[in-house]
């Protein structure tokens, strides 16, 4: 089972995405990278979502502009998905981060910050859902 499934809208976002790949690596977690828009390919990505259900632990959905992308897949799919609003277009991801932030009762998204810092906890929280997925652990003094 792969521990963090990335989906990526756009082919163009891998290079930005690549901080995050190298942290999963450096972290020792396993994961896969897709790439599916939810505007231009959004049957290719619900039937990839249906054939791969139950493979992986958790998906890193990383979208700009109207970043529909992490919603779709939290409606598809039971496992925990972070959404990551990139930095792009005439509004620098603000649109992005409003569109992953208001989603519908019933899509439940962690939804990241804009930018680097974003792109890296995405990282760092979704090893905390795959190493500890029934959610005790240490309390941080």
């Amino acid at each position: 089972m792969v521990d963090i499934l990335f989906i990526l809208g756009s082919e163009s976002d891998r290079e930005r995405m690549q901080i995050a790949f190298d942290l999963a690596e450096e972290k020792g977690l396993s994961w896969d990278c897709r790439i599916y828009s939810a505007h231009r390919n959004l049957k290719e990505l619900i039937a990839f979502l249906e054939e791969t259900r139950g493979t992986f632990r958790s998906v890193i959905a990383a979208a700009g502009l109207s970043a529909a992308l992490p919603g779709v897949v939290a409606s598809l799919t039971d496992v925990p998905v972070l959404g990551v609003p990139l930095e792009v277009g005439s509004l620098s991801g603000l649109d992005a981060l409003l569109s992953i932030l208001q989603l519908p009762k019933g899509t439940p998204v962690a939804t990241m910050g804009i930018g680097k810092q974003g792109i890296l906890n995405a990282v760092h929280l979704a090893e905390r859902i795959v190493r500890n997925p029934a959610g005790i652990g240490s309390h941080r003094e």
